[in-house]
């Protein structure tokens, strides 16, 4: 796939994503995807494997929220096999904060699916809305 197709599927994932549809991304991830989350917080290191990623983050995350959560994309830049988001997204938890955080994908994309995606967001505001996963899949 070239830069334009790449980025018109990475458009498509998230202008789901603002529709409040998970579905696009997560049937774009490539089997063996890794997902790497910057920072130093309890959510923050290399998910390997689409499994992990639904397992492992993305279940534990989606359980703390107490409602649906609303995605705002604000640009998405491409070349090559690299496709750069910025977003923002906004949703209560159960707990009773509110996570509204700011983010930056950066995606590698290989053979029309989501070989790679780094994360960057708030970390502090991470720390201080959402339980590590590890208390959420124990709970």
């Amino acid at each position: 796939m070239n830069t334009i197709e790449n980025k018109a599927l990475v458009q498509h994932i998230h202008d789901e994503l603002d529709k409040g549809n998970g579905k696009a991304f997560v049937d774009s991830l490539a089997d063996d995807a890794s997902w790497k989350i910057e920072g130093s917080t309890a959510w923050s290191r290399t998910y390997r494997g689409k499994k992990a990623i639904r397992e492992e983050l993305l279940d534990p995350l989606f359980a703390q929220f107490a409602g649906p959560y609303a995605s705002r994309t604000e640009r998405v830049i491409a070349e090559g096999d690299r496709v750069v988001v910025l977003f923002s997204g906004d949703v209560p938890t159960k707990a009773g904060k509110r996570y509204n955080n700011r983010y930056c994908y950066v995606y590698r994309l290989e053979g029309g699916k989501v070989k790679e995606l780094t994360e960057y967001f708030d970390t502090a505001l991470v720390q201080e809305a959402l339980l590590p996963p590890a208390v959420v899949h124990a709970g």
